[in-house]
C-alpha cells in the first residue's frame, strides 16, 4: 500500500501530498477540524481529501458562522453578509451556504459544498 500520493484538492486544485498509509502525519492532521466542519464535510460533493488549506479555510468560516444569527423566517439575512447585491440579483455567499447546513443543488456561486452545476 502506497504511503504517499500526490492529489489535488477538489476545492482549490491545489497539488499536495496526502499520506493515506501514515494519516497521522499527513498535511490534514495539522488542522484541527471542528465536528461542525467534518458534518459539513460530509455533507459535501467532494469525493476526496482537501488540502490543509481549504480544510483550515472551513474551519475559519465555521468560527466567522458562530459569530452571526443562522437567517431564518425570524431572523433576518444581513446584506454583505449573508448576500450581496449584483444588479437586481441576490448573491448568497459561503456563510449563508455554510449557515443554512446543506445543498441545495441549484449550482450556487458561492457553494461551500463543492456542488458545480452541469448547465452552461
Amino acid at each position: 500500500m502506497a504511503t504517499h500520493e500526490p492529489k489535488y484538492c477538489p476545492r482549490c486544485s491545489t497539488l499536495f501530498e496526502c499520506k493515506p498509509g501514515d494519516v497521522a502525519n499527513c498535511q490534514c492532521s495539522e488542522v484541527a477540524v471542528s465536528e461542525t466542519v467534518r458534518k459539513m464535510l460530509e455533507a459535501s460533493h467532494w469525493n476526496d481529501c482537501l488540502c490543509k488549506n481549504c480544510l483550515a479555510y472551513l474551519e475559519n468560516l465555521s468560527r466567522q458562522a458562530s459569530r452571526y444569527p443562522k437567517p431564518t423566517r425570524g431572523i433576518p439575512l444581513i446584506e454583505s453578509v449573508h448576500y450581496y447585491k449584483e444588479g437586481s440579483y441576490w448573491v448568497f455567499t459561503e456563510l449563508y451556504h455554510f449557515q443554512r447546513g446543506y445543498c441545495c443543488q441549484s449550482g450556487c456561486r458561492h457553494c461551500v459544498y463543492g456542488f458545480k452545476s452541469k448547465r452552461k
